[in-house]
């Protein structure tokens, strides 16, 4: 194997390197701020005071944050089975479907945490189902999931659209959306938590979702390391023909693995609709399907890399709010310049760093080896 592809140290792949990429991104993006006039110290501690440095500001931080773990676990496990689901979006708007449906029959009848479990079930049904089809695509005709997935995000979008106006909207209600829940489907928020620490979350809408974004991130790392359906899907991604002649069934595996992966960003919709909105709106979604991917990219596909990612894009959509507000020149559009940066650098470039570190550490390794030989010669 040439150096370049080397195997590294589990800290130099899963921290160095994409610390590296962040790095570069930044500083590109710090170009940015700097063509337009504006200072990118002042750009940059904006952007960590209005995330990090109060309370309001660092709930929304994780709010944001608990929509992208849900959207980074969901591509990370088709990753894994060599898939690429970039269908998030449709089933995180499908999966909202079914939490509604839960939210309005239940929202009277139970209270909130009683309320919550089936609409955690029902989100996640509704996103696996809406995964199946692509899935099955894939497993049976070859149609790529790409493909499907994608044009499954525009079907999801147009169902959610007569959803809203033609069955589930209020009578005499103008607006595309569902009447507000009652307190029985109200999931509370969790000023407590960061109110230990003295901090106050205002008006944030940081709630109990991200606890359950944390359970499934320690769920999906149980499923794909230390399971035996997690070595097959592993497996399938690593060498589909080995996984054949291992007696894999391939067809059951890519199905699995979609149903899976729906279900995590159809779990996603609990966060905005239960634990913010209160109802079901459109684009309620509003992109987190897609940011997943960057999450994942940068996560290295692993649940220890993909929460720390997913608050890093909290971080930009939250800071960034904070620069534009603060810093008029720029606006909303550089600052989704500044997030396609790390997502570029991230994703597409995060390889670009990767031959001359492996081609350090392989000299390091070496005159170490070098080093020992010599000592144990004399």
């Amino acid at each position: 194997m040439s150096v370049p592809y080397a195997k590294l140290p589990l800290w130099v792949e899963y921290g160095l390197i994409p610390l590296i990429n962040l790095v570069v991104a930044f500083l590109v993006a710090g170009l940015v701020v700097l063509l337009v006039g504006e200072s990118p110290i002042r750009a940059a501690t904006l952007l960590v005071q209005g995330a990090f440095g109060y309370g309001e500001g660092l709930g929304f931080t994780l709010y944001y944050a608990t929509n992208f773990i849900f959207t980074g676990l969901a591509v990370a496990v088709a990753f894994h089975c060599g898939l690429f689901n970039i269908g998030g979006e449709g089933q995180a708007y499908i999966g909202g479907l079914g939490v509604a449906i839960v939210a309005l029959a239940l929202d009277g009848i139970f209270p909130w945490f009683l309320t919550l479990p089936f609409a955690i079930l029902a989100g996640a049904l509704f996103g696996a189902a809406w995964a199946f089809i692509p899935g099955y695509l894939q497993a049976k005709r070859g149609s790529h999931v790409v493909i499907t997935t994608i044009m499954f995000n525009f079907i999801a979008s147009s169902v959610m659209v007569y959803m809203l106006v033609e069955v589930l909207k209020p009578i005499g209600s103008m607006a595309p959306q569902t009447e507000t829940f009652l307190p029985g489907a109200h999931i509370p928020t969790l000023d407590w938590l960061l109110g230990i620490f003295g901090l106050d979350i205002g008006g944030a809408p940081f709630n109990l979702t991200f606890v359950i974004a944390l359970v499934a991130a320690f769920l999906v790392w149980l499923l794909i390391w230390r399971t035996r359906l997690g070595f097959e899907i592993r497996t399938m991604g690593a060498s589909p023909t080995a996984a054949r002649y291992a007696g894999i069934k391939e067809v059951r595996i890519i199905i699995i693995t979609m149903l899976i992966s729906g279900g995590l960003a159809g779990m996603m919709a609990l966060n905005p609709i239960m634990g913010d909105q209160d109802r079901l709106q459109l684009d309620f979604v509003a992109g987190a399907g897609f940011v997943g991917i960057a999450v994942a990219l940068m996560g290295r596909s692993h649940p220890v890399g993909i929460i720390p990612a997913a608050i890093l894009f909290g971080m930009l959509y939250q800071g960034g709010a904070e620069i534009a507000f603060e810093m008029p020149e720029i606006s909303r559009d550089m600052i989704t310049i500044i997030q396609g940066l790390v997502i570029l650098f991230a994703g597409a470039l995060e390889n670009m760093f990767r031959p001359a570190i492996t081609t350090f550490f392989a000299t390091l390794s070496g005159a170490g080896r070098r080093s020992e030989a010599t000592a144990a010669g004399e």
